[in-house]
């Protein structure tokens, strides 16, 4: 195995030494290296973070956002938000196979796959963007993308379609990690109801059972009555999570003084951070699956807080982590409805 090849190393054209994902510039050139697999995009879903703070940026313009996410690919041969750092992923078909890949991997030319690496270590190479949805976070364009023999990818399963898999694709790191830390009999908080909170709520409702209680904490009203009408948690709390000390005393009122077990925080705006760490018991774990996560913030927080806290930085993957997503949507008659209502 070559491993400049393996990681994309082999890209990087600055700073030379580093891996696609922390460079500030890859090369996109869509000819093959013989161990790289060319898709032809479809789709980009950028992250929620990213999103929020192209838009904003923006002034909320969709041609202006479109042309600035032309502007950072030329720029940085990939997409990756100069500010957040994050990216996102795609979904496409395979256009071609690197020659030492053949043989050894389950595709074919034509395939359809979504992407389950960033897009912020992706080279990409956009040739025209059709249209850009913020409520779905969705970009439509023309382009090619190259992934490493590193990256991982999912089949678009069929009974799903394309842009809900690649939707949930997006976010399947985070109520993986609520399926293997979550208990019976535990208290979980999930800070934010975009479509990874709502997972992580689903997941965690079905975990906790039969005698755990699940917390939504969501600033935005409709959000929290959509949260009410899927049936998803026992509690939900409207606040602003940059507001540790009020976020604090409406936990503690929710639940009669009792603080989380495990707290997933998928918020996309900032300072949000403090706020995980106060409703979260000593020895609870908190996972921070939000790219607007400051560790410096998490840590320091913690510690001026005296609290004993678990905290785990959102890692994408996990094994098998598109499966539970997946049955996640499939179990949950109400929440598949919302989905494919917003991504059809």
């Amino acid at each position: 195995m070559n491993v400049r090849e393996y990681y994309g190393a082999h890209r990087v054209l600055s700073p030379q030494g580093l891996l696609p994902q922390a460079a500030d510039k890859i090369d996109n050139n869509p000819k093959l290296w013989p161990s790289e697999i060319l898709i032809e995009v479809k789709v980009l879903q950028l992250t929620s973070t990213a999103v929020r703070s192209i838009y904003e940026k923006c002034g909320r313009e969709i041609e202006a956002v479109k042309a600035e996410v032309l502007r950072i690919v030329e720029d940085r041969g990939k997409f990756q938000d100069p500010v957040t750092k994050s990216g996102g992923m795609l979904i496409g078909t395979v256009k071609q196979i690197g020659e030492a890949r053949k043989g050894e991997t389950d595709l074919a030319v034509g395939d359809t796959i979504a992407t389950l690496v960033s897009l912020s270590l992706t080279p990409l190479k956009i040739y025209e963007i059709y249209d850009f949805n913020p409520d779905t976070e969705q970009l439509t364009c023309r382009a090619d993308a190259v992934l490493f023999e590193s990256g991982i990818y999912s089949k678009i399963p069929a009974d799903l379609g394309e842009k809900l898999s690649l939707a949930v694709m997006d976010i399947a790191g985070a109520p993986a990690q609520v399926a293997i830390n979550v208990k019976p009999g535990d208290l979980v908080a999930v800070m934010g109801a975009g479509k990874a909170g709502l997972l992580c709520l689903a997941e965690a409702k079905k975990r906790v059972s039969p005698t755990g209680k699940v917390i939504c904490l969501e600033y935005d009203e409709k959000q929290c009555k959509l949260v009410t009408e899927l049936g998803i948690a026992d509690e939900v709390i409207q606040i602003n999570g940059q507001k540790p000390l009020e976020t604090y005393e409406l936990f503690l009122t929710a639940t009669g003084g009792v603080l989380a077990d495990f707290t997933v925080n998928c918020v996309n705006a900032p300072d949000t951070e403090l706020s995980s760490i106060l409703i979260t018991k000593d020895s609870g774990k908190i996972y921070f699956f939000s790219m607007s996560t400051n560790f410096a913030k998490a840590s320091l927080g913690a510690e001026g807080a005296k609290k004993y806290v678990t905290m785990v930085l959102g890692a994408g993957y996990y094994p098998g982590h598109a499966e539970i997503a997946y049955g996640i949507v499939r179990e949950n008659p109400k929440l598949r409805a919302y989905l494919d209502m917003r991504y059809r």
